[in-house]
C-alpha cells in the first residue's frame, strides 16, 4: 500500500482539478522541480495509487445513455477480487466500499439499455457476487 505524503495528497488533488495540467505548471504550483514532480507522477502510477486520468464532463453534455447505481453483496473473503473484476468493467465509473446490508456500491453507465442489460449480466456473473440490486437514474434534480 502507498503512504502519501504532503506533496502527494497536493499533486493528486490538483490532478483531480486538472488531469490535463503540465507537469511544469504543477511543479509551480507545488513549488518542486519538473522532474520531482514526473517522479511522484510516475510513482503514484507504479504503486496503483493513482489508477489513470480521466475527464469530468457535465452530466448533459454527452450521450444520454443509461445511469444506474448497483448495490453489491460479495460472499466471504471474495472482496479484493471481486473488486478487481469490477475495475476492468468500462462501464463500472465508480466504485464504493460501504457498511450496512450492501459491501459494494458502483455507479455505472451504458449507452442503451441493451448494453445496460450485459453490463448488469457481466457484473452478476462475476465469482464471489452473490446478490445486487440497481437503481436506475432518471434525472438529476
Amino acid at each position: 500500500m502507498h503512504v502519501y505524503d504532503d506533496l502527494d495528497r497536493r499533486l493528486i488533488t490538483l490532478l483531480r482539478e486538472d488531469g490535463r495540467a503540465p507537469v511544469s505548471k504543477l511543479a509551480t504550483i507545488l513549488d518542486v522541480s519538473r522532474a520531482t514532480v514526473q517522479a511522484r507522477i510516475d510513482r503514484l502510477l507504479d504503486s496503483g495509487a493513482v489508477l489513470g486520468f480521466t475527464i469530468r464532463a457535465r452530466e448533459d453534455s454527452g450521450p444520454q445513455g443509461v445511469r444506474a447505481i448497483m448495490m453489491i453483496e460479495v460472499s466471504g473473503q471474495s472482496t479484493t477480487q471481486v473488486i478487481r473484476s469490477l475495475r476492468g468493467i468500462p462501464a463500472l465509473h465508480q466504485l464504493h466500499s460501504t457498511n450496512g446490508n450492501w459491501d459494494l456500491v458502483a455507479q455505472l453507465s451504458a449507452e442503451s439499455l441493451a448494453d445496460f442489460d450485459r453490463v448488469l449480466r457481466e457484473v452478476r456473473g462475476i465469482p464471489g457476487i452473490t446478490n445486487s440490486e440497481t437503481s436506475i437514474l432518471l434525472s438529476s434534480v
